[in-house]
């Protein structure tokens, strides 16, 4: 990349970015190249190729973090919910309210390049949520789709979802129709939404990322998703635990105290419940006993 009469700066750069080692560093020295070139007619077509090879590069950059961001894979948790649509619907505001996660917004196409995740809490119950990148775009993970427990299938419109859903193929997982961007309709507007998404059978909320309104819906919807049960534990004569244990749907005394602790049913000598599983307050039961969300449980060891 041979160059005459360029300044100081564009020779130091040029000579930094034949003797850089990486990608990365070419990078930075051809922006810098890019920078310090002269801008008159003499020096167009060189100033061309310049932005042609930054271009390049950038896209083999880009396609390097990509796979290696692929290849450290996300360590999935026993609730997650994975977020996906077109781009500019909003599903980097939307993760970005509901959890700590902290992605890059803006308002141009493909905001997003890599899976981002956060961890969202619905009443105590720990879940993980994912935003895949627009199922449109390069980027998209269509594996982190599959295996999700949950699809959060965000849309700004009715013909999105005919879209998305021949995207995804078949899967097993559950679905949560989210429409955003309700802010700006009419409430007849949205009542005729709501009516349509009901008679399509779809499990859906309506929602305003800007407003907030139907947020809180979402989250017990996700929640109610991966059939788990939140039960409480006490001890006796104390308030019971702040942060529930999360079973499958129809568990039982036993399961609770192994999730506890291994073996920690053997020293229980006593157990009693309150909540929607018992006939009283304070039923004593046995390890067989099958508990419902919201049960608080009582342990007395030996």
């Amino acid at each position: 990349m041979a160059s005459t009469n360029q300044s100081p700066q564009y020779s130091k750069a040029e000579g930094m970015y034949l003797s850089s080692q990486t990608d990365e560093e070419r990078l930075r020295w051809l922006k810098e190249m890019i920078k310090e070139c002269p801008k008159h007619k003499s020096s167009e077509r060189m100033l061309a190729n310049l932005k042609t090879r930054y271009i390049k590069l950038s896209g083999q950059v880009e396609k390097s973090k990509k796979s290696k961001a692929g290849k450290a894979g996300i360590r999935k948790e026993s609730m997650q919910a994975v977020i996906v649509g077109k781009t500019q619907t909003g599903k980097s505001s939307l993760i970005s309210i509901l959890t700590n996660a902290k992605p890059e917004i803006g308002n141009y196409e493909f905001t997003t390049k890599f899976p981002v995740i956060g961890m969202t809490s619905f009443e105590g119950a720990s879940i993980q949520l994912v935003e895949n990148p627009a199922i449109e775009s390069e980027f998209y993970d269509k594996g982190l789709s599959h295996t999700a427990d949950t699809l959060l299938i965000l849309i700004t419109s009715f013909n999105q979802i005919q879209e998305i859903e021949k995207e995804l193929g078949r899967t097993t997982n559950k679905k949560i129709i989210v429409f955003n961007k309700i802010d700006s309709l009419s409430e007849e507007e949205k009542r005729k939404i709501s009516s349509k998404l009901q008679s399509k059978k779809y499990n859906f909320v309506i929602i305003s990322i800007r407003t907030k309104e139907g947020l809180g819906s979402l989250k017990e919807k996700i929640f109610q998703s991966f059939d788990k049960i939140r039960i409480y534990t006490k001890e006796p004569g104390k308030e019971k635990s702040n942060n529930p244990v999360i079973l499958e749907k129809d568990s039982n005394i036993k399961d609770v105290a192994e999730k506890i602790s291994k073996g920690f049913f053997l020293r229980v000598k006593e157990t009693r419940i309150w909540g929607p599983s018992s006939k009283f307050a304070g039923q004593k039961v046995g390890l067989t006993h099958r508990l419902k969300d919201l049960d608080v449980v009582e342990f007395k060891t030996k």
